[in-house]
């Protein structure tokens, strides 16, 4: 990983990193556009994959925070379903197709959930073994859904993770700080004695908000 300044190197020692997943720990093997348009060449949809990806960034970023308060269980799935069929359509629209059919949402929603659609970048594993064994406690806080519990299994990174803070069930998407406060009160730690890295301006300003210190880390 590289990260942009200011140097840690004159920061007090933390006990805690706080991690970002997507654009972090892990990434895409392929594009979203090639997924998107791939299945919805199944459901009768033609739409060039290089139109999705134009489309998704734009979308994804004007979408109300991905976040339902007081959900759980069944309620809080079937709200994550739904945030992400209304974001599935805008991208479809966008990139100059139709609005897909339910089964569509399904089925895009369940491959995004399947731990081969993405990968850990190379140097993670061995960064967190190391951060591991010297001591540190290890936690994400991420801008996703309930799906991430059982991507950072099946990738092989649940053993170094002492907690797994999503924003969907925090009720809260970064910027906000409301995320970094549950992850900070679950591991019984003050603001002081974490960093945070992420990928993100939301990872920057949120870090910044709960009073943590952030490293923002550049994947090409």
């Amino acid at each position: 990983m590289t990260a942009d300044r200011p140097d840690p190197r004159h920061w007090p020692r933390p006990q805690a990193l706080l991690l970002d997943a997507m654009g972090t720990l892990i990434g895409l093997r392929r594009s979203i556009g090639s997924t998107y348009a791939s299945l919805a060449a199944e459901h009768g949809l033609e739409v060039e994959a290089a139109a999705i990806d134009q489309a998704f960034p734009t979308v994804y970023r004007s979408a109300p925070p991905l976040a339902f308060p007081g959900l759980e269980g069944q309620e809080l799935e079937n709200a994550e379903r739904q945030w992400w069929a209304q974001r599935i359509d805008a991208v479809l629209v966008a990139a100059g197709a139709a609005a897909g059919p339910p089964a569509l949402h399904r089925d895009l929603y369940d491959r995004f959930a399947d731990p081969g659609l993405w990968r850990v970048y190379d140097d993670v594993p061995t960064q967190l073994q190391a951060w591991f064994e010297q001591g540190l406690r290890l936690a994400v806080v991420s801008n996703f859904d309930q799906r991430l519990i059982g991507l950072l299994a099946g990738l092989g990174l649940s053993p170094w993770l002492e907690q797994v803070v999503i924003s969907s069930r925090a009720g809260a998407a970064k910027p906000s700080a409301q995320p970094f406060h549950q992850a900070l009160k679950a591991l019984g730690l003050s603001a002081e004695q974490a960093w945070h890295i992420g990928d993100s301006p939301e990872d920057a300003a949120g870090a910044a908000a709960a009073g943590i210190r952030c490293l923002i880390v550049q994947r090409s």
